[in-house]
């Protein structure tokens, strides 16, 4: 069962957080690259919404049972 994401919208800290990945510059790698999910500037601050991680998320799970 997948964990709850939170309501708030999300940071790159919290990606690192959430996959455990090596750190935020694998945030904006995915960003530069088109294959993370999908983000937005808030001014200068990259946000994330849940919903569109839990459908990336579930995206990369569909690719990974093919």
């Amino acid at each position: 069962m997948a964990l709850p994401l939170p309501t708030r919208y999300l940071t790159p800290d919290d990606l690192v957080e959430m996959f455990e990945l090596p750190s935020v510059e694998t945030v904006y790698q995915w960003r530069r690259k088109r294959t993370g999910p999908r983000g937005f500037r808030v001014g200068r601050h990259l946000r994330f919404d849940p919903d569109d991680v839990r459908v990336w998320v579930d995206s990369r799970r569909s690719e990974a049972a093919a």
